[in-house]
């Protein structure tokens, strides 16, 4: 297969001048600071570097010297058994560049799949290097070992951290934590529980930074609070501030002010464990500017971002929606000497070009700087793209797009077309959209499950609910899991033409048939709708469908409408269905009460409580509804006895 060199080129031939305007020699979206915006052929690193008074070919030289080397270390250690030998070749490497904090996260991230080997290598940088470990370094290698086939090896490095004087932080605590439940090892979990708190209780930095943080979080900044901070007397170590910067992750802000004040007043000097540490810390929409500022900072002081902290900034740019701040630490990071994997390449692309308006400067970013990596360009990386191309309704140069796919050995299959078809229905071009999905089917190709959603939508929101139906037969039919989305959709639809009898059966067999579990605004919506159709008897239904399935209790509709047009029994069979293994709580009966009282109708309110269980007509809550004489002597009468027979 060969090299997609001139990918872009192909893309000249499309239509729009602005799409090649922003594919072909786009400039990176500015950042914050005016020092991370790069030229059309000027990378981000290379700027920063610049900046600093070095020469951009030098950069590249050094990043290329730093890349190989990385590499090499790599390719040794997962090749070869441990020994003597390989031990010289490291050090005859070593001689040559220094291993920093960086580099040996980035070796560590490349060997976590070799659990053993990374632990070699730790222990050769640690004990024959002279390299002093971090807070950084020891979690990241407890990740690494915390897994079934090296529990040994966990525990015997959870010892040596303890005789360094380091302690497991909570994040990693809780990663491994779900890690080993997940495996099934309850006595390693049990115990690492015991280790966690044990630590936390003997570790001398633990009242150091709990000192630090209450004063830190009980003042607003000044000089009075300074001054309380000059007082105290506790070892600034780098282990101390990083458990003080994530002590205050939920404070930003206040972060930032106590890493600046450890500088300015105790004259201590940053390195690349607590830059990277107080980014994690920054990783906010709120305090991105101070992100993007202190990046730049990291830079001039000649640091870089490690591979932990890298990745963990990303996924944490992705939830948030930080799309634009994930591609630009990406092209960073790939104008650097420590690349992210090539998962995190996918990962970005696939999370641009599911959005529901993607973003095609952003994707093109990333899939342009992983191509100059010089790395092979795998299908999924086209995929995205097109999807991308696709889903915008950009379907011209979609088609250019799949010229290039094909010119490098990437035929169309059936995700290519059920793209096409997820973005022809999703612009409310469905005809054209069924059209080619028949084609699709009759070549026997398999159409994404999105995809048949898309399409079931856009029937529904042009009002052709038989055409949505009939196509849901069909997946079913194919035996292809319906899903919760899917059948809000279905549902909203025909309530919407006022089909609430079919929306009802339809939940109906969805649950008992197919076992789903409807969200819990599929099941709001669809209730409000059967009461306002005087439909009692299927609301309950579903009410109890939803105790069964553990759904929070939804008394608002039920109440009102009971309260004012139904009877006893309809409250009594309101509160049965809510009983699925004991009682609804007090308070559910105390409200069934309360509306019917609301709404002037005091004696209804009065037989409803004479029919609960003695426990509820005992509440003293409940009593300041209802008072009468009846009540007391109501638990004798025979009329009541199969009731509280019922409810027991």
């Amino acid at each position: 297969m060969k090299r997609a060199k001139g990918i872009l080129a192909s893309l000249r031939l499309a239509d729009s001048s602005l799409l090649l305007t922003r594919t072909l020699h786009s400039k990176v979206t500015p950042c914050i600071s005016p020092l991370l915006i790069p030229s059309s052929t000027t990378t981000t690193t290379t700027c920063l570097l610049q900046n600093e008074g070095c020469n951009k070919y030098d950069f590249m030289d050094i990043t290329h010297h730093h890349k190989f080397y990385f590499s090499s270390i790599v390719e040794l250690v997962t090749t070869k058994e441990w020994s003597q030998e390989l031990k010289l070749e490291l050090e005859k490497s070593h001689s040559t560049t220094k291993l920093t904090h960086e580099t040996v996260c980035y070796v560590l991230k490349k060997l976590d799949k070799y659990p053993l080997k990374a632990l070699d290598f730790f222990n050769w940088v640690s004990v024959q290097i002279g390299f002093k470990p971090s807070l950084t370094v020891y979690s990241l290698m407890l990740r690494i070992l915390g897994c079934e086939e090296t529990m040994k090896e966990f525990w015997d490095f959870v010892n040596k951290m303890s005789e360094d004087g380091c302690y497991i932080d909570k994040d990693t605590y809780w990663v491994l934590m779900s890690n080993f439940k997940k495996a099934q090892l309850t006595d390693d979990s049990n115990t690492l529980k015991e280790s966690f708190t044990k630590m936390t209780r003997d570790s001398a930095l633990d009242a150091n930074v709990k000192g630090v943080v209450k004063v830190d979080l009980m003042s607003e900044w000044n000089e009075d609070m300074e001054k309380k901070l000059g007082e105290m007397e506790f070892k600034l170590s780098e282990n101390a501030l990083l458990r003080i910067f994530l002590a205050l992750h939920k404070r930003p802000l206040r972060a930032l002010r106590f890493f600046r004040w450890v500088e300015e007043h105790m004259g201590y000097a940053h390195n690349a464990v607590t830059y990277n540490c107080i980014l994690r810390v920054l990783d906010k929409k709120e305090t991105i500017e101070e992100f993007w500022s202190l990046v730049k900072e990291l830079k001039s002081a000649g640091h870089d971002i490690d591979s932990d902290t890298y990745i963990k900034l990303s996924r944490s740019f992705r939830r948030s929606k930080m799309l634009k701040d994930a591609v630009e630490l990406y092209e960073i990071m790939m104008d650097g000497p420590y690349n992210p994997p090539f998962s995190n390449c996918c990962t970005l692309l696939v999370e641009i070009a599911l959005t529901n308006t993607p973003d095609l400067d952003f994707a093109f970013r990333v899939f342009n700087k992983y191509e100059a990596s010089g790395q092979t360009l795998v299908r999924i990386l086209y995929d995205m793209i097109h999807r991308s191309l696709t889903t915008v309704g950009r379907f011209d140069e979609a088609e250019k797009f799949l010229d290039t796919m094909r010119n490098v050995g990437h035929e169309p299959n059936n995700i290519t077309y059920s793209h096409i078809v997820f973005g022809l229905a999703k612009a409310g071009r469905v005809e054209e959209a069924c059209k080619i999905l028949g084609e699709m089917e009759a070549q026997g190709y398999v159409l994404e499950f999105k995809t048949w959603e898309i399409i079931i939508q856009r029937h529904c929101l042009a009002g052709e609910i038989d055409q949505a139906l009939n196509i849901f037969n069909k997946i079913l039919e194919k035996n292809i899991p319906a899903d919760t989305d899917l059948l809000e959709v279905l549902v909203n639809g025909l309530c919407s033409r006022e089909r609430v009898d079919n929306a009802y059966t339809l939940v109906i067999e969805m649950v008992e048939k197919v076992n789903i579990k409807p969200f819990l605004d599929t099941y709001k919506n669809l209730i409000q709708k059967l009461l306002g159709e005087r439909k009692l008897k299927e609301a309950l239904n579903l009410l109890h469908l939803m105790k069964k399935q553990n759904r929070p209790s939804l008394e608002e509709p039920f109440n009102d409408y009971i309260s004012k047009f139904g009877t006893v029994d309809d409250a009594i069979d309101y509160l049965m269905a809510l009983r699925v293994k004991k009682f609804p709580p007090v308070v559910i009966y105390s409200h069934a009460i309360e509306s019917f009282c609301k709404e002037g109708r005091q004696s209804e309110a009065q037989d409803l409580l004479e029919k609960c269980p003695p426990h509820i007509r005992g509440d003293s809550g409940i009593l300041k509804f209802v008072t009468s004489p009846k009540r007391k002597t109501c638990a004798k009468k025979s009329s009541c006895k199969k009731l509280i027979t019922i409810f027991s």
